[in-house]
C-alpha cells in the first residue's frame, strides 16, 4: 500500500519449493508424538525424531513415474522429509509423507566390494537385509529372489547450485511397536562430479512414516 519494496522483482522472491511450498531457509514443522506413542518401549536402531521445526537446507525433486514425484526436503543435518504428490506444485495433495535420518555409510574398497552390494548376486535387493542382527525384510519388489535396485535421478537445490544425482536404491521395513521402521540402502552417484560407475558410497538411512496432518509450513 505504501510502496515498500515496489521496486523488488519477482526472481527476487524466495521460491516456493514443492507441494509444501517451503523456500530454502524456511521452516517446516514436524509433529511426532503419535509416531513416538506407536514406537513406545519399541527398541529402534536409532533415536526416534523428536520433531519441532526443520530448517530447510536443500531441496531435491525425482520423478518416479507419469503420475508421482518425490520431493525431499533437507536441513543442514541431512534429515530428509520425504513426500510423494502427484505433480510437487505447492498446495499440492500429500500421497506419503516420511522422515529419515542418516544412519551409517560403507565405501567398498574397489569393484569386487561393489559387486558385492549391487551385483547380482548382491545384498541390496535380497528379499531380507541383516542390519547387525536387526531383520528388515524387502518392501519393495515381489518373489523370494533378489529384485533390481530403483533407481532415478534427483535434482538437489541448495538455493546456490543445482545437482543431478543419480540414486539406485531399495527399501526395507520390520514391524516394530503399532508401527514400523523403515531402512533404505541407498547408492549416490554425482552426475557432474565425476564419481565413479558404482558410486561413492552406500548409504543406510532410517526412517519412519507420517501423516499428512503431522507436517506443516511455517
Amino acid at each position: 500500500m505504501f510502496g515498500w519494496g515496489s521496486d523488488r522483482s519477482a526472481s527476487e522472491l524466495p521460491v516456493e519449493r514443492g507441494p509444501l511450498g517451503v523456500a530454502i531457509g524456511g521452516g517446516i514443522d514436524i509433529d511426532t508424538l503419535s509416531l513416538q506413542a506407536n514406537l513406545a518401549g519399541a527398541e529402534t536402531a536409532m533415536p526416534v525424531p523428536p520433531g519441532g521445526m526443520l530448517i530447510v537446507a536443500a531441496y531435491g525433486e525425482a520423478r518416479l513415474d507419469a503420475g508421482m514425484i518425490l520431493s525431499r526436503y533437507y536441513d543442514a543435518d541431512n534429515t530428509i522429509l520425504q513426500v510423494l504428490s502427484a505433480s510437487a506444485a505447492p498446495g499440492d495433495d500429500l500421497l506419503d509423507v516420511s522422515l529419515y535420518r542418516p544412519w551409517d555409510s560403507v565405501v567398498p574398497a574397489g569393484p569386487a566390494d561393489w559387486a558385492r552390494w549391487r551385483g547380482s548376486s548382491g545384498l541390496i535387493g535380497q528379499s531380507r537385509y541383516d542390519a547387525d542382527g536387526l531383520l528388515f525384510d524387502r518392501f519393495w519388489g515381489d518373489g523370494a529372489g533378489r529384485a533390481d535396485l530403483v533407481e532415478f535421478v534427483e535434482t538437489v537445490d541448495d538455493g546456490e547450485r543445482r545437482r543431478e544425482i543419480h540414486q539406485s536404491c531399495m527399501l526395507y521395513a520390520r514391524p516394530l511397536g503399532q508401527d514400523r521402521e523403515m531402512l533404505l540402502i541407498n547408492i549416490e552417484r554425482d552426475l557432474a562430479g565425476g564419481a565413479s560407475r558404482e558410486g561413492g558410497s552406500v548409504e543406510f538411512i532410517i526412517g519412519y512414516g507420517l501423516m499428512a496432518a503431522d507436517i506443516r509450513r511455517l
